[in-house]
């Protein structure tokens, strides 16, 4: 049995969930070229990567709203068994794109890989207010582990005292993982993950007194 060191008072975990509709999308994706000689490739490469900044254009992205990395180039090589063999010199650029006109994400990455995009690598869904979001999920939290701390001091026959501690949480930290299961009573249901919502989380731990008096 594992016996309590120091016992001080009462110490209760909460966490909230916060829902939202996306009013954004950050697309990435690369442009990829692979050609006998390092000229060749920035070639290709070069105009595979105008083609797709026009084509961004035309969806209303503007050029201040894509973050692209330089043209890289590297030896490409395939490997079969024990043998290596040289295919050719590789350019790619990396591009990361954020647009709030999610009606038009489908069509764009369509017009994307049709204009030169070799890989896609990432669609994240977001909102542009997380802060109030996760704030939101904040204060929930800690209404949660209140009412779970009380609810402990009112079975136990003592009165709940101040705050003397409290511990802001990652709910996805592994290390959190023994709190699980002891939520705000919220849990997960299958409309918390149904696609279309941004799910903010937050939680916390809070230690209270115990007054005996």
């Amino acid at each position: 049995m594992q016996m309590m060191e120091r016992p001080w008072g009462v110490a209760a975990y909460g966490t909230s969930s916060v829902k939202a509709m996306p009013d954004l999308v950050r697309a990435r994706f690369k442009v990829i070229r692979v050609e006998q000689t390092p000229s060749q490739a920035f070639a290709a490469a070069s105009d595979a990567v105008q083609a797709v900044r026009q084509t961004l254009r035309q969806h209303g992205i503007s050029d201040a709203a894509v973050e692209r990395s330089r043209l890289d180039l590297k030896s490409s090589w395939s490997y079969g068994g024990s043998e290596r063999k040289f295919i050719g010199y590789e350019c790619q650029a990396s591009f990361a794109v954020e647009s709030g006109a999610l009606d038009d994400v489908q069509p764009m990455l369509v017009d994307l890989v049709a204009a030169g995009a070799n890989e896609i690598e990432a669609v994240d869904f977001d909102v542009a207010g997380k802060g109030e979001l996760r704030a939101e999920a904040r204060r929930q939290a800690v209404g949660a582990a209140r009412r779970k701390a009380e609810l402990f001091a009112e079975a136990a026959g003592v009165r709940l005292g101040a705050v003397v501690h409290i511990d802001d949480v990652d709910p996805e930290q592994a290390r959190f993982e023994r709190y699980r299961g002891h939520g705000s009573g919220g849990e997960a249901s299958p409309e918390d993950l149904a696609p279309g919502h941004v799910v903010v989380s937050a939680a916390v731990v809070l230690g209270f007194s115990i007054n005996h008096d």
